[in-house]
């Protein structure tokens, strides 16, 4: 089964992780512990290249992520103290990105005809080992953004979609874990995206913003790793009413495997309850009978996002993993067209469904 992962910090882990993702998980973990590393996440990561290939990920949306990581420092990922900062390690991470194209590890993928030659290309030849695994570029947090009119530059440099927020306030928005709307310059944002044809993600945006953002933004939208707030109480996931406008939009959910994520009262570092893989099954499951279809949920699995194994499902050893999924779906009554759709057509569907909007020249290349 092929798999669309619509959420993974590839360049923030090789950057401020110092991870080399070409290597396998088993080989980092070794690296990590052979240092002795005991930091949070470490020696114990789920993603790699290797392993991306091995469980046929072959198509993901990765990030640009804006923050810097402090060991020892309460929290220990924050916020840049300027946006210039900000700005310059985004385009560090670009370039990380790029380097991989060149190498012909990645193949960044910028408009449909790139996205659907890229799965063609893979369909035909599944067991590949050559083949570069494709990656449609997004921005977690809008602080690299200097100002409004420069989501232009970002177009033009190959990025495609961006959540305004993350955890915290950006500059133009409250994100995860705060209450407001959006700053001065949020509107003039979203109104540069959607005439440069930029795709909004609302995941981490706070419910004003949710709503402030919707009313103002006409064009495409998603939620790359989100889950829902009934099954797990929590501002960062999305209410039944949220999900519901999301699925007027024409949206697409991807839905995370961040453990406190997917059951209630999960305390990071505390909590030792056995949490199984297919619990994932149960927050797209809502998603699907909100919707009464199975066309609006997906995968966003935000696997080694400032965490690894000791906040992922515990039957999940790598990010290989994902390739039980199906069956479990399967046993829920889900026919196959529909696990095929969860599993990266729905996400196919979108993008498709976007870019004909005229989302400009870009394309995919190695580069």
């Amino acid at each position: 089964m092929i798999i669309f992962d619509a959420h993974l910090d590839l360049a923030w882990n090789a950057i401020d992780w110092n991870r080399d993702l070409r290597l396998s998980c088993e080989r980092i973990r070794k690296y990590e512990n052979d240092l002795g590393m005991t930091d949070k996440g470490r020696g114990c990561n789920t993603v790699s290249l290797p392993d991306l290939r091995r469980g046929k990920v072959i198509i993901v949306i990765a990030t640009l992520l804006p923050r810097i990581l402090r060991i020892g420092a309460m929290p220990a990922i924050q916020r840049f103290n300027h946006m210039e900062a900000a700005y310059g390690h985004s385009y560090g991470q670009l370039a990380y990105y790029r380097g991989l194209c060149q190498e012909g590890h990645l193949r960044w993928i910028k408009d449909w005809p790139a996205l659907d030659g890229h799965i063609n290309e893979w369909k035909a030849d599944e067991n590949s080992t050559t083949l570069p695994l494709g990656f449609i570029l997004s921005m977690e947090g809008a602080d690299s953004i200097l100002r409004p009119d420069q989501v232009q530059e970002w177009f033009d440099a190959g990025l495609r979609i961006v959540g305004p927020a993350h955890y915290g306030v950006s500059p133009y928005a409250h994100g995860t874990a705060t209450e407001g709307g959006l700053f001065e310059q949020g509107p003039a944002l979203l109104r540069e995206m959607e005439r440069v044809g930029m795709i909004l993600d609302v995941t981490h945006l706070s419910d004003q913003c949710f709503d402030e953002a919707l009313d103002i933004y006409g064009g495409p939208v998603l939620a790359s790793h989100h889950n829902n707030r009934t099954l797990t109480p929590n501002q960062r996931q999305l209410t039944d009413e949220q999900t519901r406008r999301l699925i007027q939009r024409g949206a697409v959910i991807g839905h995370a495997l961040d453990t406190w994520m997917m059951i209630p009262n999960w305390v990071r570092g505390e909590t030792k309850t056995f949490v199984p893989l297919e619990k994932i099954c149960d927050h797209i499951d809502r998603v699907c009978q909100i919707a009464g279809n199975a066309q609006h949920a997906a995968i966003g699995t935000d696997l080694d996002g400032g965490f690894g194994r000791e906040q992922s499902p515990d039957d999940l050893d790598t990010i290989a993993d994902l390739q039980n999924i199906p069956a479990m779906l399967r046993k829920r009554g889900y026919k196959e067209a529909d696990v095929e759709g969860i599993m990266h057509g729905n996400w196919l569907r979108f993008f498709k469904e976007a870019w004909a909007r005229d989302m400009g020249q870009g394309s995919g290349d190695r580069g």
